[in-house]
This record gives C-alpha cells, structure tokens and sequence, in this order.
C-alpha cells in the first residue's frame, strides 16, 4: 500500500510531527511504501528522525536564498482558506492542487485542519482520503471549529487521536458519511536504557506554551523544595512562554532547581534522566509525552485534563492523575509527593508505565491503521504480514508535478553512532553499521593534533575507559577510522545516553579534578567535552540575593583558601569566605561590583588558581540552562553565569533608568 502523509512543516518541532515519524516508521516496517509532503520547509535537516524508509518532498522552500521566497504568490491571500488563518497563502493553494493531482498513493494522510481542507478540495477518489486530528475539537475557538467542521465530510474518514474527540466529532457532524474513529498516536519503544528512578529529577518535555501551563508545575515544585532540598526540575521545549516562565522561576527563587533545557530531540535521552515525570497540561489532544515518558520507564503525575491522559494512565497503577480543579496546583504537587518520597513506589510504577507503552507500540498503531483502510478499501488489504508491496488502486494519473524546490546537495553519509556514558565517565561508542575499524578522538584546535585511538570490537562497539586514558582539557571530536576510507570519518551521534551522569561529581585524579560529557554538537556530531583542573572549585549551588549572592563550593582547598572576582585589567573584588562540612560558601556584597566582566576563581594559599565552575552532570554546556537572575543594585545590574566552558562569571552593566533598586 502507498501512504502519503501531509505535514504542515516536517522540519519544525511538534507532537504531530513526533507522530507522522512514528506512525510512518511502524507502516514502512510492515511493507507499506510510505512518504511525507511536507508543505513548507525552513532548515536543511528535520528535527525528528524520519526512518530512511520515508522519504520527505518539500513543497515550498523557506531556506535562504529560495526562489519561493520572491513568489509573488507567497504573499497572496489563500482562495481556499479564511484570511485569518496564518501560514498559508494563493502559493501554497497552487503547490498542494498540483501535488494532490499527480500525488500516487492508496491513502493521503491530512495532519492538521488547513491540510484536511486542501485534501477535501483537492484531493481525488483515486486514493483515500484521511484527515488526522491533534487538538480536542472544543478547545478551538468558534471559527477554529469550524474549519475543522467543515472539512470532515469531505474526507473518507476522519481519526482524531482521543476517544471522546471522536464522539465529539461525531455528536457535531450526525449526518456525515465520513468514518469517524480515534487512531492514537503511537511511540516506538526507546533505543536508550530504562531510567533507574534515583536521579532525583522532575522532567517535563513539550512546546513552551500556555496551554501546557508549565506555571502550574512550577509552581508545585516550588512548594516541594524544602521538603525535598535535593530535587531537581527540568523542562524540556522551546515556545513563546520561555521568557515568562524564566521569571516565574526567579521570582520563586528556583533558578538553581528550576531550568529550562531548550529543545531536544531525541527526547528519549532526556526522559531517561528522570524519577518522575510531569504533565501539567490545561487540555492534550492525546498525550504522547506520556506515552514517551512511560516507555523510558518514567512514572507519570498529569492532570486530567481533556481528552487524553485519563484514556492512558489508570490512576494509582501506571501513573497518576490530577483532578482539573479551579487551582490544580495543590494537587499537582501531591502527586509529585507521593513518587518522590517512594523510590519502591516509582520503580513499582514505572514497571507498569513500561507495560502501558507497548500497547502504543507503532507495529500496534499500525495494524489499526490497516484495518481502518482495509474497512474502507477491501483491496488494499495486505494479503500476509510482511508484504513488501501493494500495487496502486490505480495507476497514477497524468498531472502537472508540483514546481520543484531548489535541489540541495546531498551531505555526504556519517556513520551512526550510539553513545553511552557510564556512570564513572567512561565512554562507550558503538556503531550503527559494525565494521573494522577504530574510534579516533581528536582535540580541536590543538597545534600538536593530539588524538586517541581505541579499536571497535566485532560488534561495531569501543569502549574508552577513564582508568586507561587522560585527556586534556577540551572538545574531542569523534571519527570513523578504516581501511578502506582516505580519510577519518565524522561520526553522527543518533543517541548519546548520559543520565548516569546526572549526579556525577568531577573524578579525582593524580592530575587533578577531571570530567567528561559526551553530547551531539549542533551538527549532530558526536563530541567529549573534557575538562582536566590540578586545582577545581566545583560549583555546587548559587544563591541570588537583593544585596548578596552566594555561591556554594565542593574543593578540597579550604583552610586558607580566597575566592575572588577578577576584572579584564587584573582588578580583583574579595568575596567573604566561610568554610562548610564539604567545602566553602563565598558570597559577594552586590555593592564592591564594578561594571565589566568578572571571572571567579579559587586561589589557594600555595598561590595556585583555579575558576569556579560546574563541570560535574551530564551538561556539556550550561549557559543557556543554568540561567541566574539579574539583580539591580543601585546604579548597576548584576548576572550570575556560565561560560561555554562552565566557568562562572559575574557581569555587571548598568542599570535601566527604570529599574527599582534592590
């Protein structure tokens, strides 16, 4: 069977894209011959992984330097659509008519309102049309509804993702010959270990935007951190609310407990970093979030909100429901109370969670999909499990093809690579595809080129063990090293796992405090961050206040030791030094900060130095996590934070003319 899926942009990030990759991952797995149109398309790789198996044709090129971009129907109003609907133009009505003319398939997918009416419009009876719905019908505003309305009896059959969406849908439309049922969404059982349900960590995952209510959750952590000091809160995702939940969190005193990790995919490495995990949502259309988090062996407390969670989770077996009450907070936090004081409790309900998320498995999902299209059309029934192929209903009509997006050229193949950090900081690396060869390690920007070589075993694995290496201080780069290429190869980091890094401390060593986190760059290359200190003051906490701001310290130098801020020009500030049970608390008075940029460093009465900084945990890079508020005091405006190589740093500027003194 040919299955074609339509995307609004399969290169963003979202639940609906997570579950066309997944979805489509299970069908191709089953034989099918599966491809995603993506509509628009703004950066040259797609967030999520796609199986290989799916290829993605781009309708509209939103890439610097497109001819798209200078179309003078991009800024023409759809004939199609309502002008109040963003994101879709006369360009994007001439792209999708030609494409569902020409398109070959069984069965087109539609996968959110504005595709459902290109695909009631313009799609044929030469295929079947399937429109899939992501949001609860009654959460959309009048006019949102009634696009949603108006496109389902266009369409052969119509799958929102929940049970009672369906019954909305159905209560809404009664003389509709439309089928329509719910398909959940699916999720693949994670390529990363179960989390072990110690690392004292709330994770919460999803796009940063009210409807999440992710103030909600901060809230109950907030309520939540005397009892329970050594807690952690960590929300993965990127949207609109970032900058007022970054206030929220400082107001609440939480930015030493509370970060915001910015986007990840994939986002199975993270939930593995939890004990517990939150769903705070005000409505969900499903809850995949769920699902993913179960299936990495992670206790769910959500709310019960509409439609999804309640269809998932029974309370008290494999996870925890809140009511939706007018303030729900309270409970949120004794939901997140009951797992957190139990580590029996969570790993007992964690082996439940992990039972619930097989039955979301995509082979599962996809099945159901099947036998919703073989209800419809009884000829593209598979014959036997396993079919490679169905031939076409009909043979592909003869149409104008869509005008091509401007090529791109192909980026060379990087081997794959799954990474895993051992609690002690070793470093396993194993290869997607097994071959001989060696792992080489490569210290970036190093005039004397130094690398490490480690062989890969006949199952494609290397292992690099902290007790047999010292590396320098730096970046590592990993390479591919064969006989048969001219030259190393980059090695692409499908999955690095580091949750048994999440409470690390630095390794001491005859050469010091050392660290290693391995983490895909940007590129999605695989790297080992090094760090190598004779003398470290690891950064244990930090505490901002209106006159002072304390920073808390894990160092074996202690009795005699200073701790000190160092200008640009060598200019030094002293902060006040009292010694604790396992290393030193410094604290700056706001009023001895001088503009400029201050580096914070240790100095030991043998006259060594070192920075304070955070190289301990699994984060490679901590500036955009590890954020501190800005203090005003008088004239000036104080920040605590990280450097790129997780040093600490005072930065003092001045004030806004505006701005209350602290």
């Amino acid at each position: 069977m040919k299955i074609v899926f339509l995307l609004n942009n399969a290169y963003g990030i979202g639940g609906t894209i997570r579950s066309v990759a997944n979805l489509s991952a299970g069908l191709a797995e089953r034989g099918h011959t599966v491809r995603v149109t993506s509509l628009y398309r703004h950066r040259d790789s797609a967030s999520f992984a796609f199986d290989p198996r799916v290829p993605i044709e781009t309708l509209i090129d939103r890439r610097e330097g497109s001819a798209d971009l200078a179309s003078p129907a991009a800024d023409r109003p759809s004939e199609v659509l309502p002008a109040w609907q963003d994101d879709v133009s006369l360009l994007s009505d001439q792209r999708m008519r030609a494409h569902l003319a020409a398109v070959d398939a069984d069965v087109v997918v539609s996968t959110r309102p504005t595709l459902s009416v290109y695909l009631g419009h313009y799609g044929t009876a030469r295929y079947l049309r399937v429109g899939q719905e992501h949001a609860p019908l009654a959460t959309r505003p009048p006019e949102g509804q009634a696009l949603r309305l108006e496109a389902v009896p266009r369409l052969d059959a119509f799958t929102p993702v929940s049970r009672a969406d369906a019954a909305a849908y159905r209560r809404a439309l009664p003389d509709a010959t439309t089928v329509i049922e719910r398909l959940p969404n699916c999720s693949p059982l994670p390529g990363v270990s179960p989390a072990t349900g110690d690392t004292r960590t709330i994770v919460a995952a999803g796009r940063l935007v009210a409807t999440k209510r992710y103030d909600r959750l901060i809230d109950a952590f907030a309520q939540l951190t005397d009892e329970f000091p050594d807690w952690r809160l960590r929300i993965y995702g990127r949207g609109p609310e970032r900058p007022a939940l970054r206030a929220r969190i400082d107001r609440r005193g939480l930015a030493d407990r509370a970060r915001l990790m910015g986007a990840v995919a994939p986002i199975e490495t993270e939930w593995a970093k939890g004990a517990v995990a939150a769903v705070t949502s005000q409505w969900e259309s499903f809850g995949l979030t769920i699902i993913e988090a179960m299936a990495c062996g992670v206790p769910v407390v959500s709310t019960d909100c509409p439609h999804g969670p309640a269809e998932i989770i029974t309370h008290g077996e494999d996870g925890y429901l809140v009511p939706l009450d007018e303030d729900p907070v309270p409970g949120i936090a004794a939901g997140l109370r009951t797992l957190m004081k139990d580590p029996e409790l969570r790993r007992h309900i964690a082996g439940n969670a992990l039972a619930t998320a097989r039955s979301y498995a995509p082979d599962l999902i996809a099945a159901q999909f099947e036998e919703l299209v073989g209800r419809l059309r009884p000829d593209t029934r598979p014959r036997a499990r396993g079919l490679a192929r169905l031939r076409g209903l009909l043979a592909p009509r003869a149409a104008a093809p869509a005008p091509p997006a401007a090529p791109v050229p192909p980026e060379p193949a990087r081997p794959g690579t799954h990474a895993v950090a051992a609690p002690d900081g070793s470093l396993s690396v194993t290869l997607d595809q097994p071959g001989r060869g060696e792992l080489l390690l490569r210290l970036r920007k190093d005039p004397a080129r130094r690398t490490v070589r480690v062989p890969f075993d006949r199952q494609g694995r290397a292992t690099l063990r902290r007790a047999d290496h010292t590396l320098a201080e730096g970046r590592w780069d990993a390479f591919l090293v064969t006989e048969v290429a001219a030259k190393p190869q980059r090695l692409a980091a499908r999955l690095v796992e580091t949750a048994a890094l999440v409470n690390a401390l630095p390794r001491d060593t005859a050469e010091g405090a050392t660290a290693w986190i391995p983490y895909p760059t940007k590129d999605g290359n695989l790297t080992l961050r090094a760090w190598r200190r004779p003398d470290h003051a690891e950064v244990t906490a930090i505490e901002t206040g209106v006159h002072a701001s304390t920073v808390t310290l894990a160092t074996a130098a202690c009795a005699g030791a200073r701790v000190i801020a160092r200008g640009q020009s060598g200019e030094e500030i002293p902060l006040a030094v009292a010694a604790t049970p396992d290393g030193l608390r410094a604290t700056l008075a706001h009023r001895d900060a001088a503009l400029g940029t201050w580096r914070l460093r240790l100095t030991t009465p043998a006259g060594r130095s070192a920075p304070l900084a955070r190289i301990a945990g699994d984060t490679a890079d901590r500036r955009k996590s590890d954020v501190h508020p800005t203090v005003v005091h008088g004239d000036s405006a104080l920040r605590l934070g990280f450097t790129s190589d997780n040093d600490l740093t005072l930065t003092v500027t001045s004030a806004e003319p505006d701005a209350a003194e602290g």
